[in-house]
């Protein structure tokens, strides 16, 4: 896979991508990332990439010229036909699709990744309309640009791509990962991760259940039993409930998108039995 990060400070990511997954996934072939620095696009002898939007207001917004001229060097697909040739423009912006591992999850599934990191009070309308083919936020909240928004996704996806992470089905029960019930099948077929776990707890879309390692007992802190009596389907029904009683704590919202097993609800409704009490 090839990712493509277009930035007016290309030294920002000099730290990100050389730790960890990434960087293990880089020195092994599995994905490359090329940096590029918008002002090497632009024309004038002040390399201007920004300019004070029509209609007045605060602050700066990127001019379209210098994006469009850096992603057009790519040579990608033309827009309509870049799903097929699995191909993407992304740009970050505050206005965008919400990032979640769902779309994590889609993108791990492309050939190439171009991410446009936007900056100051935004990009020339033009850019999202005509020349990217999504826009995506990382949350709900404004940053000063999308370099640190790249970073995050450059992370997530390279971590779902086959051979990165040693052990490939610690990616498949992790917190948020799309599972069958929220329609992770259809994205195996259309080329994006499995989505099917094969240890004693998929996440399923939930947040991730609580993990112990020695030693059993910590300043009088010990591990659940049932994590060690061996007998995987009390750890497995555990570790659902625990997850469940979590997701239930933290991010209710998820249970309205997650399609819950009849004995789910039931684990649900004995959670919040005892939280009534």
């Amino acid at each position: 896979m090839q990712i493509d990060i277009i930035t007016i400070f290309p030294e920002f990511f000099r730290g990100p991508l050389d730790y960890g997954i990434v960087r293990r996934a880089r020195e092994a072939g599995l994905v490359k990332i090329e940096i590029h620095d918008l002002r090497a696009f632009t024309r004038d002898r002040h390399r201007t990439v920004d300019d004070r939007p029509f209609g007045g207001g605060e602050g700066m917004v990127l001019k379209p010229e210098p994006i469009f001229e850096c992603v057009e060097s790519f040579k990608l697909a033309p827009r309509e036909e870049r799903g097929p040739a699995k191909q993407s423009v992304v740009l970050l912006s505050a206005q965008g699709k919400r990032f979640d591992q769902k779309v994590a999850s889609e993108l791990a599934g492309l050939e190439r990744l171009v991410l446009i990191c936007g900056r100051y009070e935004g990009v020339d309308e033009r850019v999202g309309t005509h020349l990217a083919d999504r826009e995506i936020s990382i949350g709900d909240y404004v940053l000063s640009g999308g370099e640190l928004g790249a970073a995050v996704i450059v992370d997530t996806v390279t971590r779902l791509i086959p051979g990165a992470v040693g052990n490939e089905a610690s990616t498949r029960q992790e917190s948020f990962f799309a599972g069958p019930e929220l329609g992770g099948d259809a994205l195996a077929s259309e080329g994006a991760r499995p989505t099917r776990a094969d240890s004693t707890c998929a996440s399923g879309g939930l947040l991730d259940y609580p993990h112990y390692t020695r030693p059993a007992d910590f300043h009088g802190m010990k591990v659940p039993e049932v994590l060690l009596n061996g007998n995987h389907d009390d750890i497995r029904r555990w570790r659902r409930r625990s997850a469940l009683e979590k997701t239930l704590h933290n991010r209710p919202d998820l249970l309205d998108e997650a399609r819950l097993s009849k004995d789910d609800r039931e684990l649900l409704a004995e959670i919040a039995g005892e939280v009534g009490k």
